[in-house]
């Protein structure tokens, strides 16, 4: 059976279909979320991409880098809005694929809906397509494919990507083929990019954005790859997982569409980290606790979220957002872990680095067991009197089970817009055209910078 061709057929089917209006609308609040964390990633790290815009000089052209004011060549667009949209790691994802899925995908999806005038119809339909593909290849050979060490948002979206790139453009069956013949040559992403105060984690985003964009380019001009790039003896799945025999789970697991599956976070920090944080700041404002009254503090969670995520030495903000020590730490102190929570003023302050280090991550086999079914974290509290609290959290705010309301989403995007530097009138606008489905007017809007 040739694996590639039969998951590109189903995927074929899927997009024959009309999409519910309830799908169509958790994809806006997908879109949005998207162009909030892009423009406060670009501000979170303006210096650094000035220094990359001063050095590489990218080339001009008519395409927008999201949050810079910039028009640029189309790689140079879809490049950056991929470095700048996972920049903060406060993107969405999904716990059982245990990967980011809008970011590769609308970052490319972005320059392209310029080039060819899309519809949003089109493009919101490509995305849910999109997302699909990368989950459903995630989750097939997750977590297996986390412990040999790669990042399935460099792997697995880059499939997912090009093949939304590919339906919004109305390719031939034939030339979606190839193009994703040509990503699953191209899909590379490492998970050391986490690993002793790295800031690479964007750049796989970066990177499998582009090659996204690259693969579809290659199908256009022709070029020939593997006829079956997934499961050949040397293709894609093997290449990840060391099995010749993996089976690619069904499209719409459960029932519902991946972008339904998707999380919105409230924290800015790493999913793993939100349980125990969200359970630290109940304890906090249930209990009145006071950071300088504390002892000690364990951290029961499930086992793939304790590698290399319980360290308590900080040397920078991306080292602060893959910690539980540190989330857990300003979540107390400050009863939130938002933006302001992960600057480099707090990374430095000494209050939040003693708590930090009173932080002990355990893994539990009860929790690791029902994982990815159930993101358990139990944070127990031990103070200087010998009083103890604990609170337990199962499902954290932003999943599925645990959704943001309406209001509370519209806050996150706000804050995000706000940080930005942008005013809430040029938010509220951007809003407005997703809603409304106007895209040559949020693209317009998302073309001017506001200073």
């Amino acid at each position: 059976m040739n694996k590639a061709v039969n998951f590109l057929n189903r995927l074929d089917d899927l997009y024959s279909k009309e999409i519910p209006p309830e799908v169509i609308s958790r994809s806006k609040r997908s879109l949005l979320d998207y162009i909030a964390v892009t423009l406060a990633g670009e501000k979170y790290q303006e210096e650094k991409i000035n220094n990359y815009i001063s050095f590489a000089q990218p080339e001009p052209g008519k395409f927008t880098a999201l949050g810079t004011g910039k028009q640029l060549a189309l790689k140079e667009a879809v490049f950056l809005n991929g470095l700048n949209g996972h920049a903060l790691d406060f993107d969405d994802g999904t716990n059982s694929g245990i990967i980011h899925l809008g970011s590769p995908i609308f970052s490319v999806l972005f320059p392209l809906a310029q080039r060819f005038e899309v519809s949003m119809d089109k493009l919101l339909k490509a995305a849910i397509i999109g997302y699909e593909a990368s989950y459903t290849i995630a989750v097939s050979i997750q977590p297996g494919h986390k412990q040999r060490g790669y990042h399935a948002t460099g792997t697995c979206g880059t499939l997912g990507a090009t093949l939304a790139a590919a339906y919004m453009l109305d390719f031939t069956p034939e030339e979606r083929f190839q193009a994703f013949a040509t990503a699953c040559v191209s899909a590379t992403g490492v998970l050391n990019v986490l690993d002793d105060g790295s800031e690479l984690k964007p750049y796989n985003v970066a990177k499998t954005a582009v090659m996204a964009l690259t693969s579809i380019e290659i199908a256009k001009a022709g070029f020939n790859g593997n006829p079956d790039p997934l499961g050949s003896d040397r293709g894609f799945l093997f290449m990840m997982t060391g099995n010749s025999n993996v089976e690619i789970k069904p499209l719409m697991l459960n029932g519902t569409y991946a972008i339904q599956k998707s999380y919105t976070k409230p924290y800015a920090s790493c999913r793993y980290t939100h349980p125990p944080v969200e359970a630290a700041v109940y304890l906090r404002n249930e209990y009145s606790i006071s950071p300088d009254k504390i002892e000690n503090i364990t951290v029961d969670t499930y086992s793939l979220a304790v590698s290399k995520h319980d360290h308590t030495d900080i040397p920078s903000t991306a080292s602060a957002k893959m910690s539980i020590p540190y989330s857990v730490a300003v979540g107390l102190i400050y009863g939130k872990a938002g933006l302001e929570e992960f600057t480099d003023e707090k990374v430095s302050d000494n209050l939040v680095k003693e708590l930090t280090k009173k932080v002990k991550v355990n893994a539990s086999d009860e929790y690791s067991a029902v994982f990815p079914d159930k993101q358990i974290a139990n944070v127990v509290i031990k103070l200087n009197d010998g009083n103890e609290y604990s609170h337990r959290v199962e499902f954290p705010k932003g999943e599925p089970e645990n959704p943001l309301s309406d209001q509370e989403f519209y806050n996150r995007y706000l804050q995000l817009v706000n940080f930005s530097g942008r005013e809430k009138s040029f938010a509220d606008n951007v809003y407005n055209s997703v809603m409304e489905n106007n895209l040559p007017k949020m693209l317009k809007l998302l073309s001017e910078r506001e200073d």
